[in-house]
């Protein structure tokens, strides 16, 4: 997941969010876009792969926003207070966890009757998230802090809070397979690397100015980096532990998201839009104007239709066949 601040990209002149324009050559696709109004200062998004329920965070109100897709309206919404900022779900144990960055929390709702289960500590500042369902693990780092928070999802307790070598973290991502987590550091254009098994920071890698969104391809472990300050993504391989290479965008990113099956990478670095990577290839392959300026975005890994937040409109767009 992505550091829930907005990027450095400028909040440039915004077109209504209805007609999606394509670029790029490529195969003949038929993007479908549609909107739906959710209100609020939006500042991420999660799916349930399982249910293809949509978990919206509204840092104004305080609430979670529940989205059926398929209705195309919010279906509920989840009062839990302070400042809401990331969110991610565990579709095996029907959780749902959201990061409250003043309280140092992380709030776990039950997916199914969408009440609060627990709040567990997890530092003060804690506000971006990773869930390892097979290892009843949450992961969460600090902004202001720059550490590493462990919880159990069984007990909801806090296992250890780890300092980082590095001052703030805005993004964090898990390679299940290596027992890795991977951070980002915009205060150091930097990405750091726990290991789970050491129980420490075991290395670090430069990449681009101000990384925040970090995604892992699973089967490969390759990683993704969304630069906020410059118009490259980075690719970071995963046995050197180096930027591998770049990928030129159209605009700054800060959000980014992969769909395991096809390697497919989806970041907020378009126009007003999304940009599609081929992660194996490491090549750009299409561009999709929404006319917003786009904010978080996730992706479902059983339709993989792809949903993109609108910050300043309080919408989140529904994308599909792109």
């Amino acid at each position: 997941m992505r550091g829930p601040e907005l990027s450095r990209r400028g909040l440039f002149a915004l077109a209504t969010a209805g007609a999606a324009t394509a670029v790029l050559a490529g195969p003949a696709r038929a993007e479908q876009v549609s909107v739906v109004d959710v209100g609020g200062a939006l500042t991420a998004v999660a799916v349930n792969p399982v249910t293809g329920l949509v978990y919206v965070t509204d840092a104004n109100s305080g609430t979670v926003a529940v989205l059926d897709p398929n209705a195309g309206r919010v279906i509920t919404l989840i009062n839990v207070g302070g400042k809401p900022s990331d969110v991610a779900v565990d579709s095996a144990a029907n959780r749902v966890y959201v990061t409250n960055p003043p309280g140092g929390t992380v709030i776990a709702l039950d997916a199914l009757s969408h009440q609060t289960v627990s709040v567990v500590g997890a530092g003060a500042g804690a506000s971006s998230l990773a869930v390892d369902p097979a290892a009843n693990k949450v992961y969460a780092v600090s902004g202001s802090t720059g550490t590493l928070a462990i919880l159990d999802t069984l007990s909801l307790t806090t296992q250890r809070i780890v300092p980082a070598p590095k001052p703030g973290l805005a993004g964090v991502a898990l390679d299940t397979g290596q027992r890795l987590v991977y951070c980002t550091s915009p205060t150091t254009d930097s990405l750091e690397i726990f290991d789970l098994d050491a129980g420490k920071f075991t290395g670090s890698t430069g990449v681009g100015a101000s990384p925040t969104g970090v995604a892992v391809h699973q089967a490969s472990g390759t990683v993704f980096v969304a630069n906020s300050a410059i118009h490259h993504m980075s690719i970071v391989d995963p046995v050197s532990r180096t930027q591998s290479k770049t990928v030129l965008l159209r605009s700054e990113a800060s959000a980014i998201a992969v769909n395991q099956g096809t390697e497919t990478v989806y970041t907020n670095g378009g126009q007003n839009g999304l940009s599609r990577v081929d992660g194996k290839a490491g090549v750009l392959t299409g561009e999709l104007s929404l006319g917003v300026n786009p904010g978080d975005l996730a992706v479902d890994q059983r339709t993989r239709a792809v949903y993109v937040t609108d910050p300043l409109h309080g919408t989140v767009s529904v994308v599909r066949n792109f």
